[in-house]
């Protein structure tokens, strides 16, 4: 734990973000827009770090013909301010896109064409964020016995170096979920590593894939691979009889709204388990409508011509997956009816089992021991989206993800972004006493409001 000293401290921001995903880029967006219109002495000093050498979201999924589930509107900054120059439409606009849009007449663009906004935007606030850099620690600084700042160590090609914060922002996503036991190798993968694991296999000619999931990205992988393949022999295995739709009808979408946010902070224990039982169709383990339909058709049209390579083995489970190196793996499917169990050969087996959030506190050593936990051991986080802490810290350090158990559904993803990095921000400049290297000089009661 550092003792601060005159004369011995790094550069201070006012913030500094770890990871630089859509969240923390629609963040900094937000930082880029606040500080063109403050004044010197009211701008918000920030610094993001990101481990990878480049922005890149979700690129092992990024299937040529997968389309967003979520609208364009929904993008980084539109429902916060919708004349921003950094808006989906205005990225149409700066490609020559936008009327050959709108003759589209679709509100959910191609996955390719949104990843390809995201770096459009990343591109004109990359004077915030130090790509291939990695935050390895954070470390409390001290003055008179209350943490003021926080040191943050980070690795690069160059060594380590040391960042001093008034506040962070944590932004490091989802972590890919395997079945326990299970280990990501050769022919053993998660969807989202799936386009470069096939790009390692040019020149090679599969004879079966086995695709385990129902969800959206399960039904993904199978069409894909499907299609991508034509000699090859696809299985999906599932739980289920079959593929669920999503509920996207305009009334449960409600679930969604920033409005349903505030509703879900403030609802007793039992209404937010009860909303998430209600509404998990909107978002797990369903699928697009539109591409049930599609692979119904395909399998169905194979049964009559008597080609059959899409093959569905629901109620069913995969018991056990061996691989034979260099060759393959031997997996064994388990009818949960008859409890037959059937064995296939296979080049490789693809899992569609999601993802985890990542430990909002794993970097955070000493620090993580003055951070507030309720009964059932998560983390107390505001509505402001800041971790609640003991009295004496007096630095915000705020969470983009990993807040399902506070603010609902829209957690992890897209939908609240826009207007989520509004609110962190507010937050942070509500903590100020009149600038932004002021910034977070009161103290946090650790229920989303700032004691003064």
């Amino acid at each position: 734990m550092a003792q601060a000293r005159p004369g011995d401290a790094p550069p201070i921001h006012d913030l500094v973000g770890i990871g630089f995903g859509p969240s923390n880029v629609a963040m900094a967006i937000a930082l880029s827009e606040h500080n063109a219109r403050a004044g010197r002495q009211d701008a918000v000093t920030a610094q993001f770090f990101e481990v990878q050498p480049r922005f890149g979201w979700h690129r092992g999924m990024l299937i040529d013909d997968a389309t967003m589930q979520v609208s364009f509107l929904k993008d980084l900054v539109t429902l916060r301010n919708p004349a921003s120059e950094f808006s989906f439409l205005c990225y149409l606009k700066s490609r020559g896109r936008l009327v050959d849009f709108i003759n589209h007449k679709s509100l959910f663009p191609l996955r390719v064409e949104f990843h390809d906004y995201l770096e459009w935007a990343a591109a004109q606030v990359d004077d915030m964020v130090c790509y291939g850099h990695e935050v390895v620690g954070v470390t409390p600084v001290l003055s008179d016995g209350v943490v003021e700042h926080l040191d943050v160590t980070v690795r690069s090609g160059e060594g380590l170096a040391l960042h001093r914060a008034r506040n962070l922002v944590i932004g490091t996503g989802l972590r890919p979920l395997m079945p326990e036991g299970v280990e990501r190798t050769e022919h053993v993968w998660h969807t989202s590593e799936l386009l470069t694991r096939v790009e390692g296999m040019a020149g090679a000619a599969p004879s079966r894939f086995i695709v385990v999931g129902a969800g959206q990205s399960a039904a993904e992988n199978v069409a894909y691979l499907h299609r991508r393949f034509p000699g090859a022999e696809v299985c999906a295995v599932f739980t289920r009889y079959g593929y669920s739709p999503a509920d996207d009808s305009g009334f449960a979408n409600r679930i969604f709204d920033p409005e349903a946010v505030d509703e879900f902070f403030t609802a007793p224990e039992d209404v937010k388990r009860g909303l998430m039982d209600y509404h998990r169709n909107t978002n797990y383990s369903v699928v697009d409508i539109d591409l049930i339909d599609d692979l119904y058709r395909q399998m169905y049209q194979e049964k009559v011509l008597g080609t059959e390579r899409l093959r569905f083995l629901n109620v069913s489970r995969l018991t056990e997956v061996k691989e034979d190196p260099g060759a393959g793996v031997r997996a064994t499917v388990r009818s949960l009816v008859t409890g037959e169990e059937t064995p296939l050969d296979a080049d490789a087996v693809v899992f569609a089992t999601g993802y985890r959030p990542a430990d909002p506190l794993g970097l955070l050593g000493e620090v993580a021991d003055r951070c507030l936990r309720d009964e059932e051991g998560r983390v107390r986080v505001g509505r402001d989206y800041r971790i609640g802490t003991e009295p004496g810290v007096r630095c915000g350090i705020y969470v983009q993800g990993g807040t399902e158990h506070t603010h609902g559904i829209t957690s992890s993803l897209l939908s609240n972004t826009a207007v989520r990095v509004g609110e962190i921000l507010d937050s942070l400049l509500g903590r100020s006493p009149g600038s932004g290297s002021g910034a977070a000089r009161t103290v946090a009661d650790g229920t989303g409001r700032t004691a003064r």
